[in-house]
């Protein structure tokens, strides 16, 4: 993983440690962005250049994977079987939250996250309406940070606005995400659930990453084995092309198809940053939190509050 273990660097250990001589990457994001799998596949890079053991290693890599049948098809039995939970599913409005990513990344960059995010929630739609599922449904995005724009619309706003047009039950689906963390747990099903109650939506839901379910790691095998016999082969040379399994190609030919500025990218998680900020309230509470408890505990063990400690209030026996 690149921010918690085992690390990339971790990993590549372990592979020379075990003598592997032929890699398929295999990038856990469903959609090809540089600012996700482009960002992994820079670390690659760098490690690959600088290893002796890796530069000549044979290798090739999925960059991403949102169109494959057995993805698209647990996706849609996750979502089918999240509407049967409402008390009218054919009415419940199903909102797709997706990661946001800058928009110079796609305007200037020519990231393809945006179409591949698109054409991913059609392809879920479409096997829904095979399924006799035709709610209505959007998508938004979700987690910016700093002051530059991202794709557009926002789900913070897009939740207030559904609340505005009378919609009156939703269906989250985490659409980027294949695991939970801190994006699901807490950004969606806590800060976006309050929100959208607060807007006026009655009934609120939300479709479980899909982790282990079966049918999608089965799928995720089988998109493994389908590219083996493509390690250490010439790319496809359309790198447009949309197959089953497309576009392979090496480290280095991917991210000079897709990431040919190498701009600095943002980091995952704002550290901290001044004004009215998400991060700034978010350090304020914590702060504010530990210096509550710190009190308390005082309390307790002197049996006088600071008020009394301070001689602001008088003792009182």
């Amino acid at each position: 993983m690149r921010y918690w273990h085992p690390f990339t660097e971790e990993a590549i250990e372990q592979i020379k440690r075990d003598g592997i001589t032929k890699l398929v990457v295999l990038p856990l994001y469903p959609q090809f962005s540089i600012s996700t799998s482009g960002s992994s596949l820079r670390l690659l890079e760098s490690i690959f250049r600088e290893d002796e053991y890796l530069v000549n290693m044979q290798h090739t890599v999925i960059p991403s994977w949102y169109q494959r049948e057995g993805y698209i098809n647990a996706m849609a039995s996750l979502i089918e079987g999240e509407l049967k939970k409402f008390k009218d599913p054919k009415n419940v409005m199903i909102f797709f939250s997706a990661h946001g990513v800058p928009l110079a990344y796609v305007e200037e960059a020519g990231d393809p996250y945006k179409a591949e995010m698109e054409e991913c929630v059609d392809l879920i739609m479409e096997e829904l309406e095979k399924r006799q599922v035709t709610n209505a449904y959007t998508l938004a995005y979700q987690s910016r940070v700093g002051p530059v724009e991202w794709l557009r619309p926002y789900t913070d706003e897009t939740i207030i606005e559904l609340g505005q047009r009378g919609v009156k039950s939703l269906l989250a689906v985490p659409i980027s995400f294949v695991s939970e963390h801190i994006e699901t747990l807490e950004e969606i099903d806590v800060e976006y659930k309050e929100l959208a109650l607060e807007s006026g939506i009655r009934e609120w839901g939300r479709v479980p990453a899909l982790g282990c379910e079966p049918t999608f790691i089965s799928d995720l095998a089988d998109a493994v084995i389908e590219s083996l016999p493509y390690v250490g082969a010439m790319a496809i040379s359309n790198i447009e092309a949309r197959q089953s399994l497309v576009p392979l190609g090496s480290v280095e030919e991917l991210l000079a198809a897709y990431d040919t500025k190498r701009t600095e990218l943002p980091p995952p998680v704002t550290v901290w940053e001044w004004g009215w900020t998400k991060s700034a309230e978010t350090w304020n509470g914590r702060a504010a939190m530990l210096a509550v408890l710190a009190l308390l505990i005082l309390e307790v063990t002197t049996g006088k509050g600071f008020l009394h400690q301070w001689g602001i209030l008088p003792l009182t026996h």
